[in-house]
């Protein structure tokens, strides 16, 4: 039997305020247990939960650059379950009516070898308090509440089920992780659990509409994990129903060690939660002017950009989606740009999605943090456009700036004196060149001249290696046809 996979995801994401979303503790990050959480993160006795602003804020330019609607008013609800690190026995979050209501998502991927673009719904985005946190290292057996984290204010995001594999999820987690720190509302600090992803996965025969029992795999704090556990949950699901079993809706864990999910507890429904608003809390009020002084302060967006991209510079959209991968990304992009002119774009492009971002990823270091500033790296292009010096010359005049992590605007120069990299441009030394790989090639030239002329790539390839990547191509390439037509 063929089997399509249906996920949807939740991404509990930390919102970039200064303090808690009901109280005035500090959410900085790695403080020592039980230092950051207020009587009213206690919940103790007479107090009362204030709502914090900027919170709100937040949830509507996270609604705004969806195009969702944002509710007029939206209401707080008592979620209620029982866990050691809930202070309150029950949580303040959204449940009838949320802040932010509906929206999409468009983002890229690869499918069979070849690049999609795919649009995903979005159901809701509400607010909430953050629980605390178990702790059960060190403690001789025992396990620890630090309950510094209750109370942190989340933005969770719900998708509608169209995901279709787990490259499709990875793809719409990056891409929504993008936006919530292009806007500025998380910092997305995945490591400290400022984005988290819940996973809703289930099998279905391929060609029928209903929906099968779904298993949720719960805080997955990273991409690769994500990927990993929607495989590995997929595998279970479908071995499972050929066997004669059936899935059983649970929440899972992912266990990175043993590269599986293990089942945590059935999965509750809303029901089992007894939702109500709290009384505590009067309906949030949000008017037009209010969501119309956010929406002008708002930053060009991820899909404009790219639209501007491929209208200004003539870029392909993989080329704009990797490009805005991040803001830092797209501004360094602009700024290399902005030095080389536009005709340079592309080749601007295919450096940062080449050279460049294969030696971040190696070094483990972030665009904002490149030793090779965007000026340098345009003067290495200017460099290339000119004909100082070859492409395939480039690649070392950048690993050259790279090591050098130098201030000096015009490092490329200086890497190219130093490394003696300047293209071979003198006609004499060219031909004398030519010459030589002609006489030691005559298969190649024979086969050229019969008719075969891709033969003539095999003699650019030892002409250039015999200039040590030095010859100008086209120069090269000129005199090469030259000589074999006499």
């Amino acid at each position: 039997m063929q089997w399509e996979v249906v996920i949807g995801l939740e991404n509990h994401v930390q919102l970039t305020t200064n303090s808690k979303i009901f109280s005035g503790s500090s959410i900085q990050f790695g403080a020592e247990p039980n230092t950051q959480a207020s009587p009213v993160d206690l919940a103790l006795p007479g107090v009362l939960p204030v709502m914090n602003r900027g919170a709100v804020e937040r949830a509507i330019r996270f609604g705004l650059a969806v195009d969702a609607k944002i509710a007029p008013e939206s209401v707080f609800a008592r979620k209620n379950y029982f866990y050691p690190d809930l202070p309150k026995g029950y949580q303040i979050s959204q449940f009838a009516d949320p802040v932010v209501i509906g929206g999409q998502l468009t983002f890229g991927f690869e499918k069979d070898g070849q690049f999609q673009t795919k649009t995903v719904n979005l159901t809701r985005a509400h607010l909430e308090e953050d629980a605390g946190k178990s702790l059960h290292e060190d403690y001789a057996g025992m396990t620890g509440i630090d309950l510094n984290r209750a109370g942190t204010p989340l933005l969770e995001i719900v998708s509608e089920p169209e995901m279709r594999s787990a490259a499709e999820a990875v793809a719409y987690a990056k891409a929504l992780h993008t936006l919530v720190v292009w806007l500025g509302v998380c910092d997305g600090n995945m490591q400290e659990g400022s984005f988290r992803c819940d996973v809703n996965v289930s099998v279905r025969p391929v060609g029928t509409t209903e929906l099968g029992t779904r298993c949720e795999i719960k805080n997955l704090n990273s991409f690769r994990f994500m990927e990993e556990a929607i495989a590995y949950e997929v595998r279970r699901q479908i071995d499972l129903i050929e066997d004669g079993g059936k899935v059983q809706q649970a929440t899972r864990l992912w266990d990175p060690d043993k590269k599986e999910t293990r089942s945590m507890r059935t999965k509750e429904d809303a029901q089992d939660y007894r939702y109500f608003p709290d009384p505590d809390l009067p309906p949030l009020l949000i008017s037009d002017e209010w969501v119309a002084r956010i929406k002008a302060d708002m930053p060009e967006l991820p899909a404009a950009m790219r639209a501007r991209f491929a209208n200004d510079y003539g870029l392909p959209e993989y080329d704009s989606l990797f490009l805005t991968s991040s803001k830092q990304m797209a501004a360094y992009f602009e700024a290399v740009v902005a030095k080389t002119g536009k005709e340079q774009a592309k080749t601007a492009a295919n450096w940062l999605m080449g050279d460049v971002a294969s030696t971040l990823n190696r070094e483990n270091v972030d665009i904002a943090d490149s030793p090779v500033e965007a000026s340098q790296l345009a003067l290495m292009i200017k460099r290339i456009a000119d004909g100082t010096i070859s492409t395939k010359s480039a690649k070392e005049v950048f690993a050259g700036m790279w090591e050098a992590k130098s201030n000096d605007e015009n490092i490329a120069d200086v890497v190219i004196k130093e490394k003696d990299l300047v293209t071979i441009s003198d006609s004499g030394a060219l031909e004398k060149i030519v010459d030589d790989v002609l006489a030691a090639n005559a298969k190649s030239v024979e086969q050229y001249r019969a008719g075969k002329e891709a033969a003539i790539n095999a003699l650019i390839g030892q002409a250039m290696k015999a200039s040590k990547g030095k010859a100008n191509p086209a120069e090269l390439t000129e005199l090469l046809k030259k000589k074999l037509a006499g």
